[in-house]
């Protein structure tokens, strides 16, 4: 018996465009670097001083 595989178009069309890998990416590419900035001086700050304290009657939400 002989095996006989026939390509449709649909195939055809399948294959040119997902037949192969995509194009490797560098890592040079994928890599994004920044000048970090000048770091912010420990300064109390009231707003704010609620988020740096653990509390648990807050936590229980009583």
């Amino acid at each position: 018996m002989e095996n006989v595989t026939t390509i449709d178009g649909d195939a055809l069309e399948r294959r040119a465009r997902f037949g192969r890998l995509p194009e490797r990416v560098r890592y040079e590419d994928m890599v994004e670097e920044h000048q970090a900035g000048v770091a912010a001086p420990d300064v109390y700050r009231a707003e704010s001083a609620w988020a740096s304290y653990n509390c648990l009657a807050v936590d229980l939400g009583l």
